[in-house]
């Protein structure tokens, strides 16, 4: 919204632009006339009207501005404004014919301009010299250069006039940046050291550049520009993925850029956030620019940038504190907060949400929260459970939040599972339950109760499921994420580890950073790829596998959430490894008791079955994931003969499970089934 004060030095600035018009006009019509004296006085006063009205400004007009910005001499500044003449007033066009002695050669040129105007010098056209260098004005192919047509820029053109708006040519590649939400303490205080650091520095071409590094892309950026608010700047936004990788593009948008910096005292943040420049042209432009755009620039990371031949100040931007969400939610909430009785405490220790993602969720559970009563809020409707009180439909709401940063790294397991459908003996029962406690109590023992003050190692809960396949490790996942009430995610460790020396590490990474939001419970399957026993370091592979497997342990060590790693082969772990997690619950192979157990559960309460034998069924010598198989190809065979379930289907079903296992059905397993078992014997 323009203030009354910039009103009046647009009107101002217009006036000014008009009296320097009237003075080169004169200045022309002098040359024409070849000394006439009445010339010489209306020259005279064009210039005292041009000294009057710069007297009246409350700021300097544009043009003088512009020419302190690019070092311009008297001359240069002139033919600038010879050239901004022509497309503001059209009269120009029949003088410059005039003196060009051809009609049709109606354009300024530096011929013109060398004979009509005052000060000329014949290194004010040089590429290098400020004109063409910040391109302020355009040569025209032409045969000879002094006779060359010469347009101004057209962003120039309306800077003259007191109009600015973002150069076309950067349009798409550089946006403007405005803020969208308040800095909470923390990150105003980053804020303040960017503005404190960059008003200190000098000269302005030789800031040193900011690096804001971490995973909060929205805190980044409305940092950035708070801190150029802060210094009266605006700032714009560049991907990485938009930088152009040739050598003279690249060079054509830096010095665009540094011009548009200069025109309207900007800043420029580099995003590379949003993905990783890997490839070596775009890491090269991205360093290119970095290194050779002049002026304030910040760049966002998630790691540091090394070997960058310019001064570089690295800040760490890190999520809100638990203090800063807990205020962020309260602001949220409005009054509503008050209905949680105290459960706001439990939201923040279990969700690590940024500042848009908790204002997306309080948009999106309670509408406008502060003008709705608590009751009202408990009948909004939630997708999955329209009963929920509040607190549930937050913490449901902050699940679903936090889910895209992960779907795209891990495969999210639906859990339907619960501590009845587990067949496991005691002794494991009670470790799953005692993760469960850890999971629910984790801040009130490390925060409250002070254990995280003692020491910050080893905070991350973390289990190891040992057994066969198919002997529940899934399942009980399932169970504790249930009974969480958190998300589960899945993560093939066969398919995180890589050949190429890092990039086991970056994937690992990645799957950490995307699940700290939400402190899901993480799976990682078949950590037989990744852990083995610890074998002497012979070359450099030997030596990274270890580092992976180091890397993997501190991630978990430090990770807010439950992390679960799965394996067949507990035995062939490092001793040393398993010191560092937490739980390790063997699951065993069932016995007959526990496979009754199992068969006495599989079935659904709605599957029509006749006839079933839970202690006949319990000799087939398989784990509980061949169980359910079987149980479900019975199934789909007694659909299929429009039957209810009977033994003969669990038999048939049991024969392409076995041929399936490569084992043969023995007679232990399958005598006394009847008619299909004598024929099995036959």
């Amino acid at each position: 919204m323009k203030s009354a004060e910039t009103d009046n030095w647009l009107d101002a600035n217009q006036n000014y632009l008009a009296a320097a018009l009237a003075v080169l006009r004169c200045q022309l019509e002098k040359h024409l006339a070849d000394g006439d004296v009445a010339a010489e006085a209306k020259l005279a006063e064009a210039q005292n009207i041009l000294q009057q009205s710069r007297l009246t400004m409350s700021g300097p007009p544009a043009l003088e501005t512009l020419s302190a910005t690019f070092g311009l001499s008297s001359f240069e500044t002139d033919i600038l404004l010879l050239c901004a003449a022509v497309e503001l007033d059209s009269k120009f066009a029949s003088l410059y014919a005039t003196i060009n002695g051809d009609p049709l050669r109606a354009s300024p040129t530096l011929s013109l301009a060398l004979a009509a105007l005052p000060n000329p010098h014949w290194s004010a056209l040089m590429p290098a010299a400020p004109l063409r260098y910040w391109r302020l004005l355009e040569v025209n192919a032409g045969s000879v250069l002094t006779l060359s047509p010469l347009r101004i820029d057209e962003r120039i053109l309306h800077y003259l006039t007191g109009v600015q708006h973002l150069d076309e040519r950067l349009a798409g590649i550089i946006a403007p940046l405005r803020m969208a939400n308040d800095l909470v303490p923390s990150h105003r205080a980053l804020a303040e050291r960017v503005a404190t650091l960059w008003s200190q520095s000098s000269p302005a071409a030789h800031l040193p550049i900011v690096q804001l590094c971490g995973d909060e892309i929205a805190a980044k950026r409305d940092l950035a520009v708070a801190a150029c608010a802060a210094l009266g700047m605006s700032l714009g936004v560049i991907s990485v993925h938009t930088i152009p990788t040739h050598a003279t593009e690249l060079e054509s948008l830096i010095r665009l850029w540094e011009r548009e910096a200069a025109l309207s005292a900007s800043a420029l943040l580099v995003e590379c956030d949003k993905g990783e420049a890997t490839e070596a042209s775009r890491s090269f432009a991205v360093m290119r620019l970095l290194e050779r755009t002049r002026g304030a620039v910040m760049v966002a990371t998630r790691d540091r940038l090394q070997n960058l031949q310019r001064l570089m100040i690295t800040l760490e931007v890190h999520k809100p504190s638990r203090r800063e969400q807990c205020a962020l939610w309260e602001s949220a909430l409005g009054t509503t907060a008050f209905a949680l009785n105290g459960k706001l405490e439990t939201l923040v220790s279990q969700f690590s949400l940024s500042a848009p993602a908790i204002h997306a969720v309080c948009a999106e559970t309670t509408g406008n929260v502060n003008e709705m009563d608590s009751r009202r809020v408990g009948a909004l409707p939630l997708s999955h459970s329209p009963a929920l009180p509040l607190d549930g439909l937050l913490w449901e709401a902050c699940r679903v939040q936090a889910r895209p940063h992960l779907d795209d790294l891990a495969q999210r397991i639906e859990p339907v599972a619960a501590w009845e459908d587990l067949v496991l003996p005691p002794a494991q029962k009670q470790i799953l339950r005692a993760i469960a406690v850890h999971v629910r109590q984790r801040t009130k023992v490390y925060e409250t109760w002070g254990f995280a003050a003692k020491s910050a190692r080893g905070l991350g809960i973390s289990a190891l499921f040992a057994g066969a396949s198919g002997t529940g490790k899934t399942m009980a996942a399932e169970v504790l994420a249930n009974e969480l009430r958190l998300d589960l995610y899945r993560i093939d460790l066969s398919q995180v580890v890589s050949k190429y020396i890092g990039e086991t590490e970056k994937n690992l990474r990645r799957v950490f950073d995307a699940a700290e939001e939400g402190g899901a419970i993480l799976l990682f399957d078949e950590a037989d790829a990744l852990f083995g026993k610890r074998s002497e370091v012979k070359d450099s592979h030997d030596r990274y596998a270890n580092i992976e497997i180091s890397y993997l342990l501190q991630r978990m060590e430090a990770y807010r959430g439950l992390a679960i790693l799965t394996t067949n082969m507990k035995d062939a772990l490092d001793q040393a490894f398993l010191r560092r997690i937490r739980f390790v619950a063997q699951f065993p192979f069932p016995d007959a008791a526990q496979r009754r157990e199992i068969w006495r559960r599989i079935f659904p309460a709605n599957t029509p079955a006749e006839n079933l034998d839970a202690n006949q069924l319990a000799r087939l010598n398989v784990t509980g994931g061949n169980i359910r198989n079987i149980a479900l190809q019975s199934a789909f065979l007694a659909a299929d003969a429009d039957e209810p379930v009977c033994m003969k289907h669990l038999l048939q079903a049991a024969r392409s499970e076995y041929a399936k296992l490569d084992r043969p059905l023995t007679e232990t397993e399958i005598g006394g089934w009847g008619a299909e078992g004598m024929a099995q014997r036959a």
